[in-house]
């Protein structure tokens, strides 16, 4: 029995500069970090012919015939993929399961992708590097199952850490950032991580934002123009310790990201960020697609405790977190 668990991402700036056709036709750039929320992947193989599938997220208990090809039809499709990848024909028990819902902005789809990748890669013994893996995650995701998307989530998840992530048509390349630990003990003490209340379907964002992108839409362009701008200047400030300024420019991409579509926030997320801003929050944004989801928001410390207790009072779930630096792990359990 293998179980496998990658972590979850939060994305800084730069989210939206990884899908296509704007990656292809001018790059992109992400900064974002890994945190100790995971998606968890256990699979045992069996002698029969049959595959049993149970997922805690989408409470599905399904079951397939090993000896038949899968048809992507919107039920547990990426793990379909995830098979299909390795080869059908074995019978096994697989259990999935995720400490944040689907939509909710953390990668979790992507990440479950990517611990069901290592989980059966260990099983199998077919080893793959950690590009291969985020590299095949991809394609299962993107082009297999055809999710709308971008490239972000399967590198954070596979790789692990805080890394400033470069996307083109024909590369990708992780730059793993060596932040001062006096830096990453400050940034994680200032940083607080609200939950919506909602999760939100991000492919009809995504269509748009893609169509618009398309077709050369002047403010989408030079929001996504900008997004990368905000990623570089955020990353000089974490290598350098200005944490202020870093507070500060989570703001500014907040600001850039909402030109990308209007629907990326709403009169809840509106709210719910005015009221942390008020109560001293010197920055923050949706993350993921938007229209719910997560916010996080930058505090000086001796006024975080008054921003929780302010998005509490105006229905927000303040959740604790903390960085992780490890990306996917896999490992051999016994009953």
């Amino acid at each position: 029995m293998i179980r496998s668990k990658a972590p979850l991402r939060i994305s800084f700036a730069g989210g939206g500069t990884d899908v296509s056709p704007y990656l292809e036709e001018r790059g992109g750039v992400v900064l974002s970090t890994t945190i100790n929320k995971y998606a968890y992947a256990t699979v045992n193989q069996t002698n029969t012919s049959e595959i049993s599938v149970t997922s805690l997220d989408y409470d599905i208990v399904a079951k397939y015939n090993a000896d038949r090809e899968f048809v992507y039809d919107g039920e547990l499709d990426i793990v379909k993929g995830a098979i299909n990848h390795f080869g059908n024909g074995r019978g096994m028990d697989l259990f999935l399961h995720s400490d944040a819902p689907p939509g909710s902005g953390l990668g979790s789809s992507s990440t479950m992708v990517v611990a069901l990748l290592g989980a059966l890669a260990a099983l199998y013994r077919e080893p793959l590097s950690t590009y291969e893996l985020a590299q095949v995650a991809y394609k299962i995701e993107r082009m297999d199952v055809g999710i709308k998307g971008g490239m972000q989530d399967q590198y954070a998840a596979a790789f692990g850490g805080f890394n400033f992530i470069e996307f083109s048509a024909n590369a990708v390349v992780v730059n793993p950032l060596r932040i001062p630990s006096q830096s990453l003990n400050e940034l994680q003490y200032n940083l607080l991580l609200c939950y919506t209340g909602k999760t939100r379907p991000s492919a009809n964002i995504l269509d748009r934002q893609i169509g618009a992108a398309t077709a050369h839409a002047d403010q989408v362009i030079q929001s996504l123009d900008q997004s990368k701008v905000i990623a570089t200047e955020m990353k000089n400030h974490l290598l350098r310790g200005r944490l202020r300024d870093f507070g500060d420019l989570l703001h500014v991409a907040w600001e850039a990201k909402k030109k990308l579509d209007p629907q990326i926030s709403n009169s809840q997320i509106d709210d719910l960020y005015e009221v942390g801003r008020q109560a001293g929050a010197i920055g923050g944004k949706v993350l993921g697609a938007g229209g719910g989801g997560y916010l996080l928001f930058y505090c000086d410390f001796p006024r975080k405790h008054k921003v929780a207790e302010a998005l509490e009072r105006a229905g927000g779930q303040v959740v604790e977190f903390g960085f992780e630096l490890s990306g996917v792990q896999s490992w051999e359990a016994r009953a």
